[in-house]
């Protein structure tokens, strides 16, 4: 075969499709329901974590700014590069830089940065934490078409092919140029996130774009607010259920359905024509409103339980809400499947404590289902007894309960079961085959200080824990392996090995010996 003939069967392998396989950890919280458990992870597990060790770190070209870095990181396997087959850790930066490292060793594969065309004005809250001219949104994986789908500054989505870098789709405008977007998602023919807080003059609410003819994308948009402090800022973004509807819990701002205002509430979207299709608000959302408790602050997670369709949410009130996700308040939009549970955030004063980032659910093997919340600031003293206590936890915890039926009827609850060690503070839990991972940010979350504040006092390197999931019992830490702090991040778990990032833009691969 001549020349051309093998760079056509090349250029043609690294075009084609590949299937979802075990290895993969392609969005944020790993699935669309961000459930943040790796279901086919069967190499870690109780009995060998303790022997994890930093396998490599990596630092890319990308300089972080007030509290951004680097997003969550994301992984393909198997993936088709000018290096050959590898599985591939994909990180994006604050200024929409994606990076590309091998998982074997953390060398760079390749690095793709978008072109500027505009510059923000900086104008009232632009250009500062709140709207910090950069990219917030985790990346999402297509491993039907090989592509990697990305937000750049400028609000346009593009698709990239994973093993190359190259742009097989798009740009695209999917939302406003520095907007303030998160996590992305995807469901069939179409990438969904969600836009808070009004940057870059944008509306909040979630967004969608049919990808299915990049000749012809389709943006749909439901607008939740007619405020710029409402929005869905969860970390994870849209949440999207197996029943066909997409979820979100959104910040401050008024309630008042009949001028299109669902601040402070849990609100379900219909996938295909993003319409309204039900919500939940707290009876006390004028309060959470006032005191600046946003419910936005942490994204629910969705999960089935014993024909149930399950959502569980809080943000930082620090209450727990279960809901039905096929009925979020019942007939009054006001009726939870079960009763507020006050978790944290004694005072309902504080705006750095309670319920952040996202919550998580695993099943253990015995068929019994679990839930994870991670909490900012110590215990409320009303919270549920625990059986299990590991220890005062000023700074955080994750708290886990299982979920249970009532015995009369039948109806789910949940049980207390565990709360871990102190953790200062911890992220989205992550979840493989009875290892509960845990990373601990570091940050100093006191939000009266100044950013430089934030950034240079009272903050600690980042540590890596994994905890039983049945007991919380601490298998292993990782010490002193990472560098520094990291802000409203995520891990990834995927062919045994566990995924980090920190705010000097270092991504960090830890794994047993030998693998």
């Amino acid at each position: 075969m001549n020349l051309a003939g093998v760079t056509f069967l090349l250029i043609g392998a690294m075009l084609a499709p590949r299937p979802a396989g075990a290895g993969d950890w392609p969005t944020f919280g790993h699935d669309p329901q961000r459930s943040g458990w790796a279901r086919s992870e069967r190499t870690l597990s109780t009995e060998n974590v303790s022997n994890l060790e930093l396998k490599w770190n990596a630092k890319v070209d990308n300089e972080a700014s007030l509290l951004g870095a680097l997003t969550a990181p994301i992984v393909a396997a198997d993936v088709t590069t000018a290096k050959g087959i590898k599985d591939v850790v994909f990180v994006a930066g604050k200024e929409g830089g994606v990076f590309a490292l091998d998982a074997s060793s953390g060398d760079l594969l390749w690095d793709w940065k978008p072109v500027k065309y505009a510059l923000p004005t900086n104008t009232g809250l632009q250009g500062s934490v709140y709207c910090p001219n950069g990219v917030n949104a985790t990346p999402t994986l297509d491993t039907r078409t090989g592509l990697l789908y990305t937000l750049a500054e400028n609000g346009a989505l593009y698709g990239l092919d994973m093993g190359s870098g190259n742009v097989r789709f798009g740009p695209a405008q999917f939302v406003p140029p520095f907007a303030k977007a998160w996590s992305l998602n995807l469901f069939g023919n179409r990438i969904y996130t969600t836009l808070a807080q009004g940057c870059g003059g944008s509306l909040s609410g979630f967004y969608s774009m049919e990808i299915s003819d990049r000749h012809r994308p389709v943006v749909r948009q439901l607008l939740l607010s007619n405020t710029t402090t409402g929005g869905i800022w969860g970390r994870g973004g849209p949440v999207i259920g197996e029943n066909g509807r997409v979820y979100g819990s959104t910040a401050d701002g008024p309630f008042n359905p009949r001028f299109g205002d669902y601040s402070n509430s849990v609100v379900a979207a219909s996938l295909g024509e993003l319409e309204l299709a039900d919500h939940f608000v707290p009876s006390n959302h004028w309060e959470l409103y006032r005191r600046d408790l946003d419910f936005g602050a942490a994204s629910p997670v969705w999960f089935g339980w014993q024909g149930y369709n399950l959502l569980a949410s809080g943000a930082k009130e620090g209450v727990l809400y279960l809901l039905d996700a096929d009925s979020l308040g019942g007939r009054d939009h006001q009726t939870p499947l079960l009763e507020g549970i006050r978790l944290g955030n004694d005072p309902r004063s504080s705006t750095s404590f309670g319920i952040w980032g996202g919550l998580s659910t695993w099943r253990s093997d015995d068929g019994r289902t679990w839930l994870y919340v991670p909490m900012y600031g110590p215990a409320s003293t009303s919270a549920p007894e625990f059986p299990l206590s590991h220890g005062p936890s000023p700074d955080g915890s994750v708290m886990a309960f299982e979920v249970v039926a009532e015995e009369r009827s039948g109806k789910p609850r949940l049980k207390a079961a565990w709360i871990s060690q102190n953790f200062k503070v911890p992220e989205p839990v992550a979840l493989a085959n009875g290892v509960a991972f845990v990373l601990a940010n570091g940050e100093n979350v006191n939000q009266r200080d100044s950013v430089e504040g934030r950034q240079t006092t009272n903050n600690q390197p980042a540590v890596l824990y994994a905890l039983d999931a049945l007991t919380g019992e601490e298998l292993f830490n990782s010490g002193n392996a990472m560098g520094t702090w990291v802000h409203f991040s995520g891990l990834a778990i995927a062919e045994a090995q566990i995924y980090a990032v920190d705010y000097d833009s270092v991504v960090y691969c830890f794994a047993l010996p030998g693998k």
